[in-house]
């Protein structure tokens, strides 16, 4: 049963000394398919000023997309070209990128700058034949059982694969969890003893971290904000919980307003945590009066710095009309499916708030998640305002879905802030205690209700 595979180099390119060299390394593998990266080295000491690799594809696997590249195909050849940032390469130095391919096959030749490749850059003899599938005695293995019993430790180095999170079994999963209102409003709320209730007494999966950038947030003082967010980091780590970093982008609603603060921000954190399996990373929380072209040219500048540091971790994408999938600004999902992202293991978000966003979100969403790999990372059960009386009925309607299309989610707020989306009552955080039912309002106590149920989290 094939599942994963991370980091198996799969086949090699040599060409002479001092020339160019292409290495085609499998980074993840699945039942259809799997991603792959291709480094050009300059092996000599004279600066490269363009490249070109060509594959050759075999019979019924194809290329779906690419990043760090521009690709074009004619038949079973695709070629890579720069992606314009990357075309020279200083003598000694390399450069990468990545694809995914559907279909298990591995490219039959190469070409780099138009010279031939040796080793598998010829068809495999008939006394050989590559299978179509990796063999016993390939660098592709299933991870062992779970040892623990801890979301992280059960599901492990989550992906996407197709539509869908997975666990590092290649199964569907859905994450359930709370979001933090902004750190710099209510820092007493997000203890060890804090993060310790959701673990144990709400049974929560997932803990979004949001830190504003505006707002008195990460702009006011950068190096704090990043070490507060480490440090939530490493309490939801302790706990057996993923940890979805997110950069609480609202005002102005440009993500491209803060592209230099996310390159830094995210260049940091995502160094600092890559050896950590229960990290994801949230780029945009909820653009707004921005083209999805914008957003688009925005994460497509920011994920090669998360991946630079991180090549494995899922990124998530806000979308149009703060994270409506452009449905609050009368667009809807086409945008994206026509025009995704050039990037892998990516997912896109969207919010919604029940007592404001009703059947036609919904209707939206169920669309949308036939083509698109869906993730809630915020949501109320109140009015958009964030305020107003817990919709019930409308709440349960969204979660029952959500459930069936095992889209994850994070509730806001796991905070004591005088609003309808607080989970907690006043005076909550500055008393130290979370857990039970006393601490929580109708809010509160209709999320644990929902969170607490049973995971489904598979591994055969």
């Amino acid at each position: 049963m094939l599942a994963v595979a991370v980091a198996s180099t799969a086949a090699f390119f040599a060409l002479p000394a001092s020339a160019e060299t292409a290495a085609f390394t499998v980074q993840n593998s699945w039942n259809n398919g799997y991603q792959a990266q291709v480094t050009v080295n300059n092996e000599s000491s004279s600066a490269l000023n363009t490249w070109k690799v060509e594959l050759v594809m075999p019979a019924g696997t194809t290329v779906g997309q690419a990043w760090n590249a521009t690709m074009s195909a004619s038949g079973s050849t695709y070629t890579f070209t720069p992606a314009g940032w990357n075309a020279t390469i200083p003598g000694g130095s390399a450069t990468s990128f990545g694809f995914i391919a559907n279909g298990s096959g591995r490219p039959t030749s190469c070409l780099v700058n138009g010279k031939a490749c040796s080793g598998t850059t010829t068809p495999p003899s008939p006394s050989s034949p590559a299978p179509s599938s990796p063999s016993p005695s390939a660098s592709v293995s299933t991870p062992p059982p779970p040892t623990g019993t801890t979301p992280v430790a059960i599901n492990g180095q989550l992906r996407v694969c197709g539509t869908n999170l997975c666990n590092q079994y290649g199964k569907p999963i859905q994450l359930r969890g709370m979001s933090t209102h902004g750190l710099q409003w209510f820092p007493s709320c997000y203890t060890d003893a804090s993060v310790r209730a959701l673990a144990t007494d709400w049974n929560a999966d997932l803990f979004r971290i949001s830190m504003y950038v505006q707002e008195q947030g990460y702009e006011t003082n950068p190096s704090g904000f990043t070490a507060q967010v480490n440090s939530l980091v490493d309490k939801a780590e302790a706990n057996g919980m993923y940890a979805l970093i997110d950069f609480h982008t609202l005002t102005p609603g440009d993500p491209n307003y803060n592209l230099d603060r996310a390159k830094t921000f995210f260049g940091q954190v995502s160094a600092r945590n890559a050896a950590k399996k229960n990290v994801i990373y949230e780029i945009t929380n909820e653009p707004n009066g921005v083209s999805w072209a914008g957003i688009k040219s925005y994460a497509e500048q920011v994920i090669p710095v998360i991946r630079a540091n991180d090549p494995d971790a899922v990124v998530i994408v806000g979308t149009r009309g703060w994270s409506s999938l452009g449905v609050s600004e009368g667009s809807n999902s086409s945008e994206i499916v026509s025009n995704p992202v050039n990037a892998s293991n990516i997912m896109y978000t969207f919010h919604f708030y029940a007592a404001s966003h009703k059947d036609n979100y919904r209707a939206e969403v169920e669309r949308a998640a036939a083509s698109l790999p869906l993730f809630v990372t915020e949501f109320g059960t109140v009015t958009y305002t964030g305020d107003g009386a817990v919709d019930t009925a409308s709440s349960t309607a969204w979660l029952d879905l959500l459930d069936r299309l095992k889209i994850s989610y994070a509730n806001w707020t796991f905070s004591d802030a005088g609003e309808g989306s607080a989970a907690l009552r006043g005076g909550t955080c500055n008393s130290g205690t979370f857990t039970g039912t006393s601490v929580l309002t109708d809010s509160g106590a209709f999320m644990r209700a929902r969170i607490r149920t049973a995971d489904n989290f598979p591994t055969s």
